[in-house]
């Protein structure tokens, strides 16, 4: 569903440009460490563009997230990526709203403060 009072859908850009205090990846592994996931690259560019996302004050979807890792020279099929985004979402590490978007939950976001884009 589009919402026109959101930035026009397009690719996000890397989060190091929307911010001065980035939320590197050794904190992104803190925070699935804490949910008692591991790391992957996967799920290391998933929470990084939802948080591009958050940034640019836009919500995405599966298939957006798909795009913006294939805009990144990261090959992975829409289901991987799918999978990551329901693990993600069953561990709390991520919500999917009502529209069919996802975005990082309030409880990760607290974990991610200190990088946190509001």
């Amino acid at each position: 569903m589009h919402n026109p009072s959101l930035p026009a859908a397009g690719p996000l850009p890397p989060l190091a440009q929307l911010q001065g205090e980035r939320c590197s990846n050794s904190q992104i592994k803190l925070l699935l460490k804490s949910y008692g996931l591991r790391t992957s690259l996967i799920r290391l560019k998933v929470i990084d563009a939802l948080l591009s996302a958050q940034a640019c004050g836009r919500t995405i979807g599966g298939r957006s997230v798909h795009t913006h890792l294939q805009a990144l020279d990261i090959p992975l099929s829409f289901l991987s990526v799918r999978e990551v985004l329901k693990r993600l979402s069953t561990e709390g590490v991520i919500e999917m709203r009502a529209d069919k978007t996802y975005g990082l939950s309030g409880q990760a976001l607290e974990r991610l403060r200190p990088c946190q884009v509001a």
